[in-house]
């Protein structure tokens, strides 16, 4: 086997550990805040807990993201993401519903925004200690979960964006869940047309420079 392909197998497998840990804590991000508002659901089915086999799918966890992987390493294919097991959540009290559905929703899009500012201090400290193998893992983490981040916050149904814009419109049940159908290929549309692509990298590529900016300067601080 050529140094080439165990330096490829060797980077796709960091790109996944990566993936699996941003996918997981997202999931225990919003079954966390669902168990602290009062639903049941996660915590009977052992969702709150930073377990990644508790989260896995295996589509969505495995399939695809090492497909996504593989493509990116051989061919530079420019995404790589993916999607844990839904968190199941019934909230039972109507007055205060429409508040714990959005901030159990929003829990897991800021908690890969937490991961990404952990990353950035571990990135800051890797480039003070002279560690660059470290310091790229830590870039690679930014950018996973900025780009997790923003694919979750799309305004399409069934993704958390669509979930938040659901309440903003008043958008009924049969509407969301009819939307819901088309919503892959919503997204597939957005992150793979030129004009929606573009935009899309910018809102990545200016949110991931924010941690850079974090990581520069506490690495400020070791000067």
């Amino acid at each position: 086997m050529s140094p080439e392909i165990i330096s490829q197998i060797k980077s796709g497998g960091i790109l996944y550990i990566l993936l699996v840990i941003a996918i997981t804590m997202r999931e225990f991000g919003r079954a966390y805040v669902a168990d602290k508002l009062g639903c049941v659901l996660p915590r009977m089915e052992g969702r709150v807990t930073i377990n990644p086999l508790a989260h896995m799918d295996l589509m969505g966890t495995v399939v695809f993201p090492i497909i996504c992987i593989a493509l990116s390493t051989s061919t530079n294919f420019p995404l790589i993401f993916g999607w844990g097991k839904p968190v199941r959540i019934l909230f039972t009290n109507p007055k205060t519903y429409v508040r714990d559905d959005i901030l159990s929703t929003l829990a897991g899009p800021v908690a890969n925004l937490v991961i990404a500012f952990i990353s950035s201090v571990l990135l800051a400290v890797f480039f003070a200690f002279e560690l660059k193998d470290y310091a790229f893992v830590a870039q690679y983490s930014i950018l996973i979960n900025v780009v997790l981040f923003v694919i979750n916050m799309l305004p399409v149904p069934p993704l958390d964006g669509g979930r938040i814009l659901r309440y903003i419109v008043k958008m009924s049940d049969a509407t969301y869940m009819s939307i819901s159908r088309y919503g892959i290929f919503i997204f597939f549309a957005i992150i793979f047309l030129p004009p929606t692509k573009y935009l899309f990298s910018l809102v990545v590529q200016f949110i991931a420079n924010i941690f850079l900016i974090i990581a520069n300067l506490i690495l400020m601080l070791f000067n």
